[in-house]
């Protein structure tokens, strides 16, 4: 398994020495179908003017009107606003060294007329690409767990891409994946834009969207959890137990996920006719460092809750540092419910209630899924839920008040 960040793709040109030898390690770069020549002897772009900047259609294929009917390469582009090479590049790949107004003119440029890199093979690679908004606990762990186990039964390679926090791939990630021609993508929590899912579709590479964050592109494929189910039945647990005090802290307001399962949280609570007190609904981003600042405020208010349903376990490991800091106990003073069931919920004191998502056979059904389109195979359906269920442990009880018998 290798991982790669997709801003630091190779994209150069075959050196001279490796053009017309089989085994060559680096492939001579291709023409896209339909698009005319455009290098000289040496690999030089040829009808590039370096100082002709009056057109960005200088040296690409043009219509009757004399616009552009292909996208145009780096070299074009920094012709006509100015700028090195490089700096386009930089652009392309989404680094920050580069200034605003330089950024804002290159973008223009890339939206108005595409930007083209030349294609490296004509065969897909027999690799899965597994992209991540950003990678940082034991969730992203089991999503790679899940992708891996089909890698293996198909005989493919994993690639591993982050996106540096990013929620939508920048403006070079389909230029570098056409370069790369994976077999097929696996996204996760992060959502394509309308173009890209369009490019990626044009070339072929099929791709399928886990735990999407906003709502997947022209029916684009797509894998999650019941989370409004998962939200509807962490709530009515508590509920049960005599809780009507409830808080709830979210996750981030555009992720699909988090809002369905606050959307169970709200009907629970609704069909029991326990009013959602607004100060006890926290917006967090499924960090511990947020459930610890969420629970702390919580924790101050002149009626605090009695009970918190955390969208994730970060959280509720947050929650459960607040009530420490308290000098409260779990679940004696306050019960605490999780969402996703991974592996440090179980070795927690006490172990976590929590709501078991099966992360692993999402992305095992997100990857067979591409595997399947990748092999021209109609998949049954574009959207896949599977069940969630609710794992209870040693974090809720009573609340004192029920236990008194007042």
């Amino acid at each position: 398994m290798r991982f790669r960040e997709w801003s630091r793709s190779p994209c150069g040109p075959a050196p001279p020495t490796a053009r017309g030898t089989p085994n060559a390690p680096v492939p001579t770069r291709r023409r896209f179908p339909g698009q005319g020549s455009r290098a000289g002897p040496g690999g030089r772009l040829s009808g590039v003017s370096p100082t002709d900047r009056s057109s960005p259609t200088d040296g690409a294929p043009t219509g009757p009107q004399g616009g552009p009917t292909g996208p145009l390469t780096s070299a074009q582009i920094a012709a006509h606003v100015g700028v090195s090479v490089a700096t386009v590049s930089k652009v392309v790949n989404g680094r920050e060294d580069v200034a605003p107004r330089t950024r804002a003119l290159v973008e223009d440029v890339i939206r108005r007329y595409g930007h083209q890199r030349q294609k490296r093979a004509a065969r897909p690679a027999a690799v899965l690409e597994l992209v991540f908004r950003q990678i940082r606990d034991s969730y992203h762990i089991e999503i790679i767990k899940g992708v891996q186990q089909v890698a293996r039964e198909h005989r493919l390679a994993l690639v591993l891409s982050e996106l540096q926090g990013r929620q939508t791939p920048g403006l070079g990630w389909v230029e570098d994946v056409l370069y790369r021609r994976p077999t097929g993508i696996i996204e996760v929590y992060s959502v394509l834009t309308d173009t890209q899912s369009g490019q990626l579709r044009a070339r072929g590479i099929p791709f399928v969207l886990v735990d999407p964050n906003g709502e997947p592109a022209h029916a684009s494929p797509s894998v999650g959890a019941s989370n409004w189910s998962g939200g509807l039945s962490a709530t009515r647990h508590l509920i049960e137990l005599g809780h009507r005090r409830i808080a709830v802290i979210t996750g981030p307001e555009d992720a699909l996920a988090s809002r369905a399962r606050v959307d169970g949280f709200r009907t629970a609570m609704e069909t029991a006719g326990v009013p959602v007190d607004p100060a006890l609904v926290r917006v967090g981003d499924y960090r511990a460092e947020e459930g610890l600042t969420h629970a702390r405020a919580l924790l101050r208010l002149p009626e605090p809750p009695t009970a918190v349903f955390t969208c994730n376990d970060a959280l509720a490991l947050g929650v459960y540092r607040a009530a420490a800091e308290a000098g409260l106990r779990i679940p004696d003073d306050l019960s605490v419910v999780g969402f996703d069931d991974l592996r440090p919920a179980r070795w927690t004191v006490p172990p976590l209630t929590t709501v078991h998502q099966p992360l692993a056979a999402m992305a095992a059904t997100a990857a067979t899924m591409v595997v399947e389109l990748a092999h021209g195979e109609p998949l049954a359906q574009t959207r896949v839920e599977l069940a969630t269920e609710l794992v209870v442990r040693d974090s809720t009880a009573p609340p004192r008040s029920e236990r008194r018998g007042t």
